[in-house]
């Protein structure tokens, strides 16, 4: 037993050494790793900070000034009140200064187009469009189209820089967007959000109705900024918001690119667009009056009254009828179907399914 512990004892240092050196390789190479990934993501770290970057010096401030005219006390332009004080019948009419901020998304930077949203330009009698690097210009009114709420502007600028414009039709529900714009005034603010529904109308605007909705916050000052994929292309305009006392709640609506493209190319080429129309009157079919009519259908446009000689009178559409879709396009309700009619021009042909 004696003779045997020179052994042992030399075999256990050597497995000493071994485990001492296996640990240093060990503690090496957690260090490189470490030196070299000083995240659990890599260097890369998840980020939208790349594809914002070239999307943020396409979006611009717009700032509107201009007159109106209005009563000089809205309260005292109650009849009853105005009658009270023994006022007269007409009150007087005043004019009086005013001043809005919105945005604007640049698609042509060699020519100097902007788009932007119609009502932002309501009574402008000076436009001031600022870029990222604080460089302003006055810019003129190419167009401006109420219905689809979408207006372009020119400006004279050197190194403007255009924004791809993407096909709104692949969005789907639940695709991440980023909203840009200058919401309060600050300039170039970017949220992020996902498609929360398409196709949306019944907000109560008098145009064609066909929004995005999203969840990325739109607020004041938002209007006519950018909605945008991950690919940084452009997807929709910022229009409209849905809270209390104008403020965001979750709920934003986007003018889809592909509308807004083709009024801008209208706008662009025409200075107006002029639609076609039908010559009926709808409104919407609810489930009840499908119910009260005996209809075998429960949603789309009933026409309610066809005008004699009009387009729609010549191709045999009668009163009582349901449009279900145009050129393959469903239809839902009364606002849909003004929205695809409002989008074919004068001369244009289309089909009715009923």
């Amino acid at each position: 037993m004696m003779a045997d512990q020179p052994s042992a004892r030399k075999d256990w240092n050597q497995l000493r050494a071994r485990l001492f050196m296996a640990a240093i390789v060990v503690l090496s190479t957690f260090s490189a790793a470490k030196a070299a990934d000083p995240s659990p993501f890599g260097n890369d770290l998840p980020s939208l900070a790349p594809m914002l970057e070239r999307v943020v010096p396409s979006v611009v401030s717009i700032s509107v000034k201009g007159k109106m005219t209005g009563s000089a006390d809205p309260l005292l332009s109650d009849p009853f009140l105005r009658k009270f004080f023994g006022l007269p019948e007409q009150p007087s009419l005043s004019e009086r200064s005013f001043q809005v901020a919105g945005s604007g998304v640049i698609v042509d930077g060699q020519e100097g187009y902007v788009l932007t949203n119609s009502h932002l330009l309501d009574n402008a009698d000076e436009i001031t469009v600022t870029l990222l690097d604080r460089r302003s210009f006055p810019a003129k009114i190419v167009g401006t189209d109420p219905p689809t709420d979408i207006a372009v502007l020119q400006i004279r600028a050197d190194g403007l820089k255009s924004l791809p414009l993407g096909d709104s039709g692949d969005l789907r529900v639940g695709d991440y967007v980023a909203a840009v714009g200058n919401p309060f005034g600050l300039s170039q603010t970017v949220t992020k959000g996902i498609v929360s529904a398409l196709g949306r109308s019944g907000l109560g605007s008098k145009g064609l109705e066909d929004f995005i909705q999203t969840d990325a916050s739109i607020n004041p000052g938002n209007s006519g900024g950018a909605l945008v994929n991950l690919r940084g292309e452009l997807v929709g305009i910022n229009s409209a918001l849905v809270g209390p006392a104008g403020g965001n709640v979750g709920i934003g609506f986007a003018i889809p690119v592909n509308m807004a493209k083709q009024a801008m190319e209208e706008l662009i080429a025409h200075g107006a667009i002029h639609r076609g129309e039908l010559g009926i009157l709808i409104q919407d079919l609810t489930p009840l009056l499908a119910r009260a009519l005996r209809l075998h259908v429960t949603a789309g446009a009933l026409v309610s009254q066809v005008v004699s000689g009009s387009a729609a009178n010549n191709a045999g559409v009668l009163t009582g009828d349901v449009v279900v879709a145009v050129d393959g396009r469903p239809i839902h309700s009364d606002a849909d179907l003004r929205t695809a009619i409002g989008a074919l021009r004068v001369g244009a042909t289309t089909k009715l399914s009923t």
